[in-house]
């Protein structure tokens, strides 16, 4: 993989994630992740387009006159988010029942335009096409995070409703702390996910804080470039 690449997969994953780092798409993110299938389902959708719109967008970029640009890319992001709609409708009506208005309003998400706008417009269909899957990928992995914990700490349980997804055989992978566990209101509540974005904003943070401070010298280590003999 080309540096290019490299950096394009660090970036959406980590370095310039949608959610900790851009803080787009805020809404959906702390409305739907009460548990890890709502979670997944509106990321993989998000994702879908970002790939999908990214990819359009660069294969027409050199046809798209400056004036009209941004009206073009909505117009293709808005037919991309109302096919898969109707895919969801027709393949997963109950989860689409559940997520609502959130799958619609992909079309708002406003790192899928910035997307559009700053990379797909400017870069090859393959470094925009990974462009897309990265960044929706970083945001998939936020929403999943998130809304495992919430589910966890909130109801004691773990992949609950997976069959919306993966079928009628996916209801025994259910993990649960026990019938005792009381929850915690809070964390399905939308304080809950406030505090939950907030704790995860912080650890990644604390990590790129570690990661970028210089490690101390060994003991008996002499420094490099001190001229010792």
């Amino acid at each position: 993989m080309a540096a290019e690449q490299v950096k394009i997969v660090k970036e959406g994953l980590w370095g310039n994630n949608v959610a900790l780092v851009q803080l787009l798409g805020l809404c959906p993110l702390l409305a739907v992740t009460g548990t890890f299938i709502n979670g997944l389902g509106l990321g993989l959708a998000t994702l879908l387009t970002l790939v999908v719109s990214n990819t359009a967008v660069s294969t027409i970029r050199h046809w798209i006159r400056p004036e009209v640009r941004i009206p073009v890319f909505v117009l293709i992001i808005a037919s991309i988010v109302t096919t898969i709609e109707l895919a969801m409708n027709a393949w997963f009506h109950e989860l689409f029942l559940i997520l609502g208005i959130f799958i619609p309003l992909i079309v708002t998400n406003c790192s899928i335009i910035a997307r559009a706008e700053a990379f797909a417009s400017k870069n090859s269909v393959l470094d925009s096409a990974l462009d897309g899957f990265m960044m929706g990928s970083g945001f998939l992995l936020v929403l999943v995070t998130l809304g495992s914990l919430r589910e966890i700490i909130g109801a004691g349980t773990l992949f609950a409703n997976a069959h919306l997804i993966f079928g009628e055989g996916a209801k025994a992978i259910t993990l649960t702390l026990g019938d005792d566990y009381p929850g915690f209101l809070l964390a399905v509540l939308p304080p809950g996910a406030f505090i939950g974005l907030g704790l995860l904003i912080a650890a990644k943070n604390h990590l790129d804080k570690r990661l970028a401070s210089p490690k101390p010298a060994l003991v008996g280590e002499s420094p490099i470039g001190s001229g010792a003999s």
